[in-house]
C-alpha cells in the first residue's frame, strides 16, 4: 500500500518562511522596543536631562508681542509694519496673525490690514 503525503498546514508554512527568511516577527519588535526604551531611559538618567524651563513671565509670547504691535496702531495695522517692528518671518507672522483672528483677539479689516478687537 502506497502513504499519501501529509500537506503541511498553512501555519506551518508560514513559521518555515519567517524562520527560513529570518522575518521579524511582532514579538521580536515589541523586545526591542523595550530595549530600546530601556536605553533611552538609562542615557537620560546617565546625562542629568531636565524638564525643559517654563517661560518666565516676564517673557512675552510671539503673538503678545503681534498683537501690542497691533493695539498700538489704532487705524490697523498692515503686514509689513507689523513685520518691521517685530522682525518674525513671513510664515511665522501669517500664523501668528491667522491664530489670533481665530481667537477673536484681532480682525481683518480689510487683506492685510488688522484691528484689535
Amino acid at each position: 500500500m502506497t502513504e499519501k503525503k501529509r500537506n503541511p498546514s498553512f501555519d506551518a508554512m508560514v513559521k518555515f518562511f519567517l524562520k527560513h527568511y529570518d522575518v521579524a516577527t511582532k514579538q521580536d519588535i515589541n523586545r526591542l522596543t523595550r530595549k530600546i526604551e530601556d536605553l533611552e531611559k538609562s542615557l537620560l538618567k546617565a546625562s542629568g536631562a531636565k524638564k525643559p524651563a517654563a517661560r518666565k513671565a516676564g517673557n512675552k509670547s510671539a503673538s503678545d508681542v503681534v498683537l501690542n504691535v497691533i493695539k498700538d496702531i489704532k487705524s490697523g495695522a498692515d503686514f509689513a509694519d507689523i513685520k518691521a517692528q517685530t522682525d518674525f518671518d513671513d510664515k511665522k507672522l501669517r500664523n501668528i496673525i491667522y491664530r489670533l483672528n481665530k481667537q477673536g483677539k484681532i480682525q481683518r479689516k480689510k487683506r492685510g490690514m488688522y484691528v484689535p478687537v
